[in-house]
C-alpha cells in the first residue's frame, strides 16, 4: 500500500509517497481502509523536527482519519464494513491508504457525516472540547474569546461554545475571515490583522474582558490575553510556535489561570467522556465539521504549506 514516509526532518519536501507493507490487525485492533485523512499543525512541527518530541525515523505522520473497517482483530467491537473515525494509528501515522488502529481509538462515524468530516474530528473537536470544558471550565452565559476561530480547532470551538450557550468573540484574518466567522454563528467577529482589535474585545465586554480565552497562537497573543482577560478568568493555550515575553503580574493581580493543554495527556476515561460529548453534538446537529482545502495524499507537502498559511477556513484533508 502507499503511505507518506519521512526519512529525515525538514520542510514539506521531505514528505515522500512510498510503497510500504500492508499492516495487519492484532487483538483489540482494527484495520481501516482510509477514505480521508486530517492534517493538523502539529504534523508540520513533528515533520520539521522542531516539536518538544521527535518521532523515530522513518516515520509516517498523522493522527486523524476516517474510513471503513476492513478487518477486526479478536476482541475488537467492530465488524468489516463499519464506518469509523480514528485518532492515531497503533504504529506510525495515518497518512496512508490503510492503518491499524487500537479499537479504543476508533469511533462510529455518524451516518450524517462524510468521511472528510470524520477526518476533522479526532484532534480539532477533542482539542476544542477539552479546552473549553476540561481546561477552561466554560459556563453557560460566559463570554469566550477564540483566537484563530476560522481554523479546524477554531470552528470546532465555536460550535461547541454556541451549543453550550456561551457568548462567542472570534478572530480571523481580513474581512473575508470575519465574514466566514459570522457565517458559522460567531456573534462578534474581529479581524486580527487590524491594529487595536484586542482593545475591541474590551469594548465588547464593557471593559471586563472575556472570562475564557482559547489561545491558538500564544507566542503572538499571550501578553495581550493577560491584559484583557476578566478577573479570575481562564486562558487555555492550545497552540504556540515559540516563546513570548509576558508580565506575570497581570496574572497575579487578576487571579488568572493560564493552562497549557495537549491531547497527548488525555487519560482513557477523559477521552471516553470527550468523545461521548462529541457524539451527542453530532447526533443533535449542533456539531458539523467544516472542510476547507483538499489535497491528494501524494500532495501532502502542499497541505503542510497550506495549514501554516494565513486564512484558514475549516479543516484541511488528504484524500488517499
Amino acid at each position: 500500500m502507499k503511505a507518506i514516509v519521512v526519512e529525515k526532518f525538514g520542510g514539506p519536501e521531505v514528505l515522500k509517497l512510498k510503497e510500504i507493507p500492508e499492516p495487519r490487525a492484532g487483538a483489540g485492533q482494527v484495520l481501516v481502509a482510509l477514505k480521508a485523512i486530517g492534517v493538523n499543525p502539529v504534523d508540520t512541527y513533528l515533520r520539521a523536527g522542531t516539536y518538544t518530541r521527535k518521532p523515530d525515523l522513518p516515520w509516517t505522520p498523522g493522527t486523524d482519519a476516517a474510513g471503513i473497517v476492513e478487518a477486526a482483530g479478536p476482541g475488537a467491537p467492530f465488524r468489516p464494513g463499519d464506518r469509523v473515525y480514528v485518532y492515531g494509528a497503533a504504529a506510525g501515522g495515518v497518512y496512508a491508504e490503510k492503518a491499524v488502529v487500537e479499537a479504543s481509538r476508533a469511533y462510529p462515524l455518524p451516518g450524517a457525516l462524510s468521511f472528510e468530516q470524520g477526518a476533522a474530528i479526532g484532534v480539532p473537536y477533542a482539542t476544542a472540547h477539552r479546552a473549553l470544558f476540561n481546561g477552561g471550565g466554560a459556563r453557560r452565559g460566559e463570554t469566550v474569546l477564540i483566537h484563530g476561530a476560522s481554523g479546524g480547532v477554531g470552528v470546532a470551538a465555536v460550535q461547541l461554545a454556541l451549543a453550550a450557550g456561551l457568548i462567542v468573540i472570534g478572530t480571523a484574518g481580513g474581512d473575508e475571515g470575519a465574514a466566514f466567522l459570522k457565517s458559522v454563528g460567531v456573534m462578534y467577529a474581529l479581524d486580527h490583522r487590524k491594529p487595536g482589535y484586542v482593545d475591541e474585545v474590551l469594548n465588547l465586554t464593557d471593559g471586563k474582558g472575556p472570562g475564557l480565552i482559547v489561545e491558538m497562537l500564544a507566542n503572538v497573543n499571550l501578553a495581550d490575553d493577560l491584559r484583557i482577560a476578566a478577573q479570575r478568568g481562564h486562558i487555555v493555550i492550545v497552540g504556540s510556535r515559540g516563546p513570548v515575553p509576558i508580565d506575570p503580574r497581570l496574572a497575579m493581580t487578576k487571579d488568572l489561570t493560564v493552562r497549557g493543554m495537549s491531547l497527548a495527556n488525555m487519560t482513557d476515561p477523559e477521552r471516553a467522556q470527550v468523545h461521548a460529548g462529541l457524539a451527542a453534538g453530532f447526533a443533535d446537529g449542533s456539531l458539523k465539521p467544516l472542510i476547507g482545502a483538499k489535497f491528494p495524499l501524494a500532495e501532502a507537502g502542499k497541505a503542510h504549506a497550506a495549514i501554516l498559511a494565513p486564512g484558514a477556513r475549516g479543516k484541511i484533508v488528504l484524500l488517499p
